[in-house]
């Protein structure tokens, strides 16, 4: 089902949607930043109407393993959710992070907005002019798409578990 964020029309908050690898450390991540109000780990970006996680992993539907975010810009800034984005993972391994492989673990942002992709592709060229990396940088950039919340086992998963079952780069 497709996701029930649901910003109000008089709210200055705004979505962000990043995939970095398994959702579950890379919502962790996100749920510690100032300023982040919600998350909600799903799927974006693929070819399958209301894929599971089981559709998912097949590797077969397009989807990346993303966390959908709400943010208050009056305390963080998109560029500054960007910089946790790039820190979180490698951006220079195609359709992997560590150990997990397949497509649905690509590095890419799903921007929101004409400022979000013009940030998010700025931020690329700097992270990409940097010595930070020895490798290029894969990272897609795309125009955000339906998003599918996973399914409620995977949501805040860290926290119901103690934080074990993945790392951070």
């Amino acid at each position: 089902m497709p996701s029930t964020q649901i910003l109000p029309s008089n709210s200055n908050r705004q979505k962000a949607t990043f995939g970095a690898g398994y959702f579950w450390g890379v919502e962790a991540a996100f749920r510690k930043v100032p300023g982040v109000v919600d998350t909600a780990v799903g799927y974006m970006g693929g070819t399958l109407h209301e894929p599971t996680y089981r559709d998912v992993c097949t590797n077969m539907t397009g989807h990346a393993e993303v966390v959908a975010l709400i943010f208050d810009p009056s305390q963080i800034s998109y560029g500054k959710l960007l910089d946790v984005f790039w820190s979180i993972h490698d951006p220079t391994t195609p359709n992997r992070q560590g150990v997990d492989i397949g497509t649905q673990y690509r590095s890419v942002i799903f921007y929101h907005s004409k400022e979000q992709k013009k940030s998010a592709e700025e931020s690329k060229e700097r992270i990409s002019k940097s010595d930070r990396f020895k490798h290029p940088i894969v990272t897609e950039i795309i125009p955000a798409q339906t998003f599918w919340r996973a399914e409620e086992y995977h949501q805040r998963y860290h926290e119901k578990h103690g934080g074990s079952g993945c790392a951070i780069y």
